[in-house]
């Protein structure tokens, strides 16, 4: 992911060796206004003089194990600020000399330091006594001469430590995570006054240096762009349109998935940004393209399948057009990583991640690729895009062809687009709406009895589904108002013909996902 804006920006180095707190790391560092970068540990870039420090993450391996993860850390160790969280602390200890053994007593959840040095420089401001996450199956038992002890807790005497003489310090427990009361003292200690790091990944600056690449790589080249009405493409054709003007060619297409009367809400909304917007009715395509299928990862392929022959069309209708922008932001690109070569499994296919195939004759560019979702958020305020679009819940790409389990038909999008429209309309109309981080309505695969009137029904069920989430990589259920789900109850099985039961999914991510599909 290497690219102009990284070999000018001071960035922290976070080698992924699995860990499912991978990402909790940037997004700490993140909040810190400190850029940094996740690479999967055998594939880590060559270091430059922007990178300011390493951290090694965790991992579902244990050192002993044959095939462990094996990083050259001669490369890092004693040439940058080192930090080692759980694995890479185990790591750090085992691979010069220390005892790594698997734990007597298995340390998972909330534990409590009791020992904590505060002559350390990573130690500042976190107070003995305090909570800390452990996630762990082995133990530290002897570490070497010239390591010291810096953390302990009742159960784990080497919970953290550091190397004298040098800037290398290990964790036994996991400081991204909200559970470590000071894990957010502790890694602004490692990056500022450790690495020193001038805290200058702004909003700003990100759109000062990304509109500078993006006139470095495109020049007088014009740009298609999809545009979906959300956050991640508006702010990515503003900061494209920024760039490029003119050259930058946005189209809206209607894929026959979109919430009611979005296509006409969308179209309208982009007037007066500047953008020059086509809009695209594809939805028989789309519908005819899905017919019969039911497998959740065969209908997103098809629906990206399609997306991108669509675009293939339009760009002929803009002559020389040479590249596709894309909305993708970094959730996207890690959970698309599979566990060969990097850090997490394939949760989900995304249908803006991977390439265009060979047919396409664009080349893609990705402005948000190095986002996270809240950053996308602060980066289109500073751009000064409309709130109304701004505060919109995150929508997938699929849309509701990933809420509709099973096969998809003109009729059940019409049901679920019915439903979906109270669902949302009663968030805005009782102030839930920005409490909410992302709201959905799934239509699912079965049919319930029911009784309306003197007559018993046999219609489907749906499921409500509203989130909150600071980025997508965890999401908690939202504890709505009794008063208001009765509500929504009433009004869809009353104004939607082919409902007749209304369900709420109290599941969290993880271990649910926020999407069913």
């Amino acid at each position: 992911m290497s690219c102009y804006l990284c070999t000018m920006q001071e960035t922290i180095l976070i080698l992924d060796f699995g860990s499912q707190y991978t990402q909790l790391i940037a997004r700490r560092l993140r909040e810190l206004n400190v850029y940094c970068e996740i690479h999967p540990w055998n594939k880590a870039p060559e270091l430059t003089q922007a990178h300011k420090g390493v951290i090694f993450s965790g991992s579902p391996f244990s050192v002993r194990d044959e095939k462990a993860p094996n990083p050259e850390v001669e490369k890092y160790k004693g040439k940058i600020p080192l930090l080692g969280v759980c694995f890479g602390a185990q790591f750090l200890a085992n691979n010069y000399g220390g005892e790594v053994l698997p734990s007597e007593i298995r340390e998972y959840g909330r534990a409590k330091l009791s020992f904590v040095d505060s002559n350390s420089l990573i130690t500042k401001g976190v107070e003995n006594s305090s909570q800390v996450w452990m996630s762990h199956g082995d133990t530290i038992k002897t570490i070497p001469d010239n390591y010291k002890v810096i953390f302990s807790t009742a159960d784990v005497n080497v919970a953290g430590f550091e190397i004298e003489g040098e800037m290398t310090y290990g964790v036994q427990f996991h400081p991204e995570v909200y559970h470590s009361e000071y894990g957010a003292n502790l890694l602004r200690n490692f990056v500022v006054d450790i690495c020193k790091c001038s805290q200058d990944w702004t909003p700003a600056s990100f759109i000062e240096s990304t509109v500078d690449e993006l006139r470095d790589k495109l020049n007088d080249d014009r740009v298609i762009l999809g545009l979906s009405g959300g956050v991640d493409s508006s702010v990515a054709a503003t900061l494209l349109h920024k760039a490029i003007g003119k050259n930058l060619y946005c189209i809206f297409v209607d894929n026959g998935l979109l919430r009611k009367n979005e296509f006409a809400d969308v179209l309208e909304s982009y007037k007066g940004m500047g953008l020059n917007v086509k809009g695209v009715d594809a939805k028989d395509r789309f519908y005819s393209a899905l017919k019969g299928e039911s497998d959740p990862e065969k209908k997103r392929k098809i629906i990206g399948n399609v997306f991108i022959e669509v675009f293939d069309e339009e760009s002929h209708e803009v002559e020389n057009a040479k590249w596709l922008g894309q909305g993708t932001i970094y959730p996207d690109v890690i959970e698309s990583v599979s566990a060969t070569g990097g850090p997490s499994a394939t949760i989900k296919s995304h249908h803006n991640v991977g390439g265009l195939p060979d047919f396409m004759k664009l080349k893609v560019v990705e402005p948000l690729k190095l986002l996270f979702k809240d950053e996308v958020r602060r980066v289109g305020k500073e751009l000064g895009i409309p709130d109304n679009i701004l505060g919109r819940h995150p929508f997938p790409g699929p849309g509701l062809g990933i809420r509709i389990l099973g096969d998809i038909t003109p009729e059940k999008v019409r049901i679920l687009q019915e439903v979906d429209h109270i669902f949302i309309k009663g968030l805005k109309d009782w102030g839930l709406y920005d409490d909410v981080w992302q709201a959905a309505v799934i239509l699912l695969p079965v049919q319930s009895v029911g009784v309306m009137g003197d007559e018993r029904t046999y219609e489907n069920a749906v499921a409500l589904r509203a989130v909150s989430s600071t980025d997508g990589m965890t999401a908690d259920w939202c504890h709505l108002p009794y008063d208001f789900l009765s509500k929504m109850s009433n009004e869809i099985i009353n104004g939607v013909k082919g409902i007749n039961r209304v369900t709420y999914d109290i599941s969290s991510k993880p271990p649910a996902t926020i999407e069913w599909e």
